[in-house]
């Protein structure tokens, strides 16, 4: 069909299968909020995250904060989306929508940051998850030292869990970036005064290390999280990724250490079969459909 022959109004036409629907039957399917700027490419940001709440069995709403011209080559322009209607799309789907969980991923300044940290306190959403998305592959910093600043005493004490990769745990303590599990270990007591009540210190920029090591940081204990490393260059919005998993098992009622242990096994299966995809010629996306829609348990 031709766009010509599209009509310039389309109108109810009576179906020849009608299928009854029971009105009482509704969907227990959780709702989880992701709070972010949106990639172009589909690979990170929004749309990273609604394919992996979507993936692992949640329902996905979101809020954009900017609009980036994004591919796996890079990021050529940055587009902040105006305050009040952040603050306007913040109160349309926490009014309407019985969000359980909210996944926070790139906030740009400090103004959003307030404005999505009053509206978690007006709201309060069951569970909070923030992917402190501060520093670019390139080690530049995303968001100046007065945002960051912000993040820590406005946003991060309201998480249920926060996900740093290891150039962000380094950049939110002021300490170096580990370059060993030990330095990650080192880094616990720093990671804790942040006051979020747990963190996911991801481990894979250790690059030489044959498995992929994470530390889920507890209010007394810690415990390391490993997974298999695979050999691919299709890795972008891994941490989006990943974050959105957790909030989403977060959503269905799982304890935070189950709800971590399978965010894990889901980006580990995301990762191994990212190279099934053939998506732009730089750094590829993960599969987040690598089985399907349905839970990954």
């Amino acid at each position: 069909m031709t766009h010509s022959s599209i009509p310039p109004v389309l109108t109810p036409r009576a179906s020849t299968c009608q299928i009854p629907i029971d009105s009482s039957i509704r969907s227990n399917t959780p709702i989880v909020l992701t709070i972010a700027g949106s990639d172009s490419g589909g690979g990170a940001g929004i749309q990273a995250d609604i394919k992996a709440m979507s993936a692992t069995g949640s329902f996905a709403c979101s809020v954009i904060t900017a609009i980036t011209s994004q591919n796996t080559q890079g990021v050529s322009a940055i587009f902040p989306i105006p305050l009040d209607h952040v603050t306007s799309q913040l109160d349309a789907v926490f009014t309407d929508l019985n969000i359980v969980a909210v996944k926070v991923g790139m906030l740009a300044d400090s103004q959003i940051i307030k404005i999505v940290a009053d509206k978690i306190k007006q709201y309060q959403p069951k569970y909070l998850v923030i992917d402190p998305v501060m520093v670019a592959t390139s080690g530049d910093l995303l968001l100046e030292t007065s945002a960051i600043s912000t993040l820590k005493q406005e946003l991060i004490p309201l998480a249920d869990i926060i996900t740093p990769n290891l150039p962000e745990g380094a950049a939110l303590t002021g300490k170096a970036v580990p370059k060993s599990e030990a330095e990650m270990q080192g880094m616990i007591e720093d990671l804790r005064a942040l006051g979020a009540k747990a963190l996911l210190l991801k481990g894979g920029h250790l690059e030489k290390d044959e498995n992929s090591n994470d530390l889920l940081i507890l209010p007394t204990t810690s415990a390391l999280i490993s997974a298999k490393r695979f050999p691919t260059q299709n890795t972008h919005g891994t941490g989006c990724t990943l974050s959105s998993a957790i909030a989403s098992f977060l959503a269905q009622d799982n304890t935070l250490e189950k709800a971590v242990e399978l965010g894990k096994q889901y980006i580990s299966h995301a990762i191994a079969h990212a190279d099934e995809l053939q998506v732009g010629e730089g750094h590829g996306p993960v599969h987040h459909f690598f089985v399907g829609h349905g839970n990954v348990r």
